[in-house]
């Protein structure tokens, strides 16, 4: 599963018009390339990828948006239940991703407020200059003993993490994701993998220069490259004609915007010939499992 991290759909059908995106079209060409749309759960990070990778509403991951979440169990995840099936040591899972943050495995904290206020400040200041590089972080107000904390749930994949074989997150930029994904497919070729390759960078330009720009364009092109370079590693190992490939989104961008408030037309494509019709956010965690 390759995640393209932001990728609006009309944007990206404007772009493969125009023979811009060549490793999404040659890869749908093999299979399909289908609308996507989210009905349940926002329109963020958070809730995207674990929507993606459970098939699950918030009212049963309890992960809400990118203020409101808890750690989702074990049990949901399509990473646990393709081990359970197959068996830990018949399959190897892993998780190579750009974004910290929002894709995260964090334990829970108790901040003092004041603390909290002040690194809230400077997320907001980092912000302004690397939109996208960091995250504020949801959480409730206690007092103990006359003092104010901030306590800030575990991440959504705090519990998940730990069980697979490789989760590494954090990497940024493109180049350095598929430097690291090579790398561990390298290692994995004579075993039965699923991988989770996420590239962020579509998100942090639309978040910078807004939906329309020429930096957004080219932050989809990167990906694009980058996951040829990723198609190109299988053939390479020999292991492409028995794998299953899937470019996957979690939320688009409000058209011409800075934001994602409702952005919920996506893609799936993927050189699976049994893929056979437009679907929903929720759908991509059933049809991976039933494919595996």
């Amino acid at each position: 599963v390759i995640g393209w991290d932001g990728a609006q759909r009309n944007h990206v059908q404007d772009m493969l018009g125009r023979d811009e995106l060549p490793t999404l079209k040659s890869l749908s060409g093999e299979g399909r390339l289908i609308d996507i749309d989210v009905t349940a759960g926002v329109t963020d990070t958070k809730a995207g990828w674990v929507q993606i990778f459970t098939g699950y509403t918030p009212e049963k991951t309890g992960v809400y948006s990118n203020s409101r979440y808890q750690p989702v169990p074990e049990n949901l995840w399509v990473f646990d239940r393709v081990e359970k099936q197959l068996g830990p040591e018949n399959v190897d899972t892993v998780a190579v991703i750009g974004k910290k943050g929002h894709i995260d495995s964090d334990p829970a904290q108790k901040i003092p407020y004041d603390k909290w206020l002040k690194r809230e400040e400077r997320q907001k200041e980092i912000d302004k200059k690397k939109p996208g590089r960091g995250a504020m972080q949801g959480g409730r107000i206690v007092e103990e003993n006359g003092n104010k904390f901030v306590q800030i749930p575990a991440k959504p994949w705090n519990l998940i993490a730990g069980k697979m074989d490789l989760f590494v997150n954090g990497l940024v930029e493109n180049e350095k994701v598929v430097a690291r994904a090579l790398q561990e497919l390298e290692k994995r070729k004579d075993h039965r993998f699923f991988f989770f390759v996420h590239f962020a960078e579509p998100d942090h330009a639309g978040h910078r220069f807004g939906e329309n720009s020429s930096q957004y364009s080219d932050a989809l092109r990167s990906d694009d490259a980058c996951t040829g370079k990723l198609l190109a590693k299988l053939k390479e190992l020999g292991v492409y004609e028995k794998s299953l490939v899937y470019v996957v989104v979690d939320h688009g961008f409000d058209e011409g915007m800075k934001g994602h408030k409702y952005a919920p037309f996506v893609f799936l494509g993927t050189n699976d010939p049994l893929v056979n019709r437009d679907g929903n956010r929720m759908d991509i965690a059933p049809t991976l499992l039933k494919r595996f």
